[in-house]
């Protein structure tokens, strides 16, 4: 053997051993929901079977309340990212946050489906086994598209909408964190079913924040995690495999709920040119804008960005079903 081969044997071996090295330290396996439970999905979490899943549900605060409010996440996101809005609203208002199918606790939809239309009619599963008859229904990203298209679905049990950064139109993103990315690959599934950094989840919680100064260890924690919850990573993939954005923009123009479109001015994964979009669509929203925030207004800034929901529901009557009209009421095909 020569010298060069040896050189050349000795550096392809090295590299092999940092490669090792690497994956083992990133090596990140599912992990049961059990194991997940304990520390989030304490009390007052519950776990309601709702169309053949253990639907991981917090329902909170006065049952009296006409017009419960229902909060849902984005992609990757679950119902903690809505907790310093609970603290602020529980004490007068029904608020039902849930994890979406594909995240969370919750983990994957059996059917494996994650369109739009299979969302909404989810969540009208949702309204059924919690018998929530007329909600305001707000989401944030992935969680607005949803909310949206409820909204359309199912105008008699959507009386008000709030759409926090929301989805729905074709992208316009200056800037998509790596595990979104890594996630839309799918020559990576086999790699990301076991590998996860912790600082890839980092930098895309990073990316989301207006000041990733904000981004606290125990918050990665709690994306990190429950990203490994057992068929979560699967579930991503297959929602952005379904799921591109924009096919359904259309049916934005029928909403005819009040709503108020909630935007982090520096969201550089759906920027404020999709709130002006959805300003001209649905007629005679409201909207407001946060200065230094990012895609998840509500989990950097809770006290903030709720005042305003707080004036919006002061100021909005609910809508009745006898207001709505019985030609947009037929449910979606599936």
């Amino acid at each position: 053997m020569t010298t060069w081969t040896r050189l050349t044997l000795a550096v392809l071996l090295g590299a092999a051993a940092l490669v090792g090295v690497g994956v083992a330290n990133s090596w990140a396996p599912d992990l049961p929901v059990d194991a997940l439970t304990a520390r989030w999905g304490t009390p007052p979490s519950q776990f309601v079977r709702i169309e053949g899943m253990p639907v991981h549900v917090r329902d909170e605060g006065p049952r009296d309340d006409p017009a419960p409010i229902v909060l849902l996440h984005g992609t990757g996101a679950s119902l903690h990212t809505w907790d310093g809005w609970v603290a602020e609203l529980a004490s007068e208002h029904r608020v039902v946050r849930i994890d979406l199918p594909g995240f969370g606790l919750t983990g994957p939809n059996p059917d494996g489906r994650y369109t739009l239309p299979r969302y909404s009619q989810f969540m009208n599963a949702v309204f059924e086994a919690l018998r929530l008859q007329h909600v305001t229904l707000v989401g944030n990203s992935l969680g607005g598209a949803v909310a949206w298209k409820t909204a359309v679905d199912f105008p008699e049990k959507v009386s008000r909408l709030v759409l926090v950064d929301a989805g729905g139109y074709p992208s316009q993103a200056t800037s998509v964190p790596i595990g979104f990315r890594l996630a839309a690959n799918p020559d990576l599934a086999w790699l990301m079913d076991r590998v996860l950094p912790r600082a890839t989840v980092e930098s895309s919680v990073r990316n989301v924040y207006g000041d990733p100064a904000k981004v606290t260890p125990e918050l990665v924690d709690r994306y990190f995690e429950l990203t490994r919850r057992e068929g979560n990573r699967q579930a991503l993939r297959d929602r952005f495999a379904q799921m591109k954005g924009g096919e359904l923009s259309a049916h934005i123009r029928r909403v005819k709920q009040p709503t108020l479109i909630l935007w982090g001015s520096e969201d550089r994964l759906i920027p404020t040119t999709v709130a002006q979009q959805f300003m001209r669509d649905i007629e005679g929203a409201q909207i407001v804008t946060f200065d230094g925030l990012g895609h998840v207004p509500q989990e950097e800034d809770p006290v903030r960005t709720v005042r305003p929901f707080q004036q919006f529901l002061l100021s909005t009557p609910v809508v009745s079903p006898a207001d709505t009209d019985p030609a947009d009421t037929a449910a979606p095909a599936p």
